[in-house]
């Protein structure tokens, strides 16, 4: 059995068939069912059943299949981890965060980190903290900046960045006025709420004895959105400090601490315990948390 035979394998159990199989991997279906064929007499049980046009796994195959995932996952981290072994970091690193994360908190990391390495090609994989998590437990994003905690025993994180989530208000609104703000009063406004996300989830649990009290005016898809329609006077809402830094300077919004309530955002640098990072990964971790110890 070589590798070939496993692509060849993983394609028709996919997609179902050997023709559409020899098509992807450019081979006649003749030469597919020759593979299989050979793969069969090696594991000395049958790997796929063929019922007419329809082509299914056998359990024997099913057990094959996870193990072919693995030992071609293995055979691309052994490739990367040979060509890796320059002394400057190449290649290119996909990096998993939410778009307000991007926005406000990550461009000075990648402005630092592209200027040193600039052979190193960055893609971004925008999305909330669990669907990063997950794709980083599926392999396919390298790092991920992720809200903590990280309950995935398959992955490690670093605390990288602290926020206050505070009171975001216009600056004609009365709670401006206040040095910090009662929840019983913020509830005394019309509420902006993201639809989801950390920001949510600590909004609802901090709201819930309120409830029949909440006057929810709308629910906001984005960050920018909540920023603008705030600063515009349609109501409050909470935000990471950082998030508003800009708008704050310009006198568009005030942010007012909540009384007798500590919250706090906390991201984490995020990636696989048993996997085999490249030189470019690595970098990005010793960056990232060195500009965040200094930071501190």
């Amino acid at each position: 059995m070589d590798f070939d035979q496993l692509v060849t394998f993983l394609e028709v159990a996919k997609l179902g068939s050997f023709s559409r199989a020899g098509q992807k991997v450019f081979r006649s279906q003749s030469a597919v069912s020759a593979q299989i064929r050979q793969m069969e007499q090696e594991y000395g049980d049958r790997l796929l059943d063929r019922s007419g046009k329809d082509v299914s796994l056998t359990p024997a195959g099913r057990v094959l299949f996870a193990y072919a995932e693995r030992l071609l996952q293995l055979r691309d981290e052994s490739l990367l981890a040979v060509a890796d072994q320059g002394s400057t970091p190449r290649g290119t690193l996909v990096i998993g965060a939410n778009e307000a994360t991007c926005l406000y908190v990550l461009p000075d990391v990648f402005a630092k980190f592209c200027h040193l390495y600039p052979g190193v090609q960055i893609s971004i994989y925008r999305n909330f903290s669990y669907k990063i998590v997950e794709k980083l437990e599926n392999g396919t994003i390298d790092v991920g900046i992720v809200t903590l905690p990280v309950k995935s025993p398959s992955l490690k994180a670093h605390p990288i960045f602290r926020d206050q989530l505070m009171v975001m208000v216009s600056p004609q609104n009365p709670l401006a006025k206040l040095d910090v703000a009662p929840v019983s009063e913020i509830v005394k406004h019309p509420l902006l709420l993201p639809k989801t996300g950390f920001s949510r989830r600590v909004m609802d649990k901090l709201f819930r004895p309120y409830a029949s009290q909440l006057q929810i005016r709308m629910e906001l898809p984005s960050v920018g959105m909540i920023k603008s329609f705030v600063a515009a006077g349609l109501g409050v809402s909470l935000i990471s400090a950082s998030f508003a830094r800009d708008q704050v300077l310009a006198g568009r919004v005030k942010l007012i601490p909540v009384q007798d309530e500590e919250l706090w955002r906390e991201l984490g640098l995020a990636y696989r315990r048993d996997r085999t990072l490249t030189r470019a990964t690595n970098t990005f971790i010793a960056t990232v948390r060195q500009l965040a110890a200094v930071s501190k």
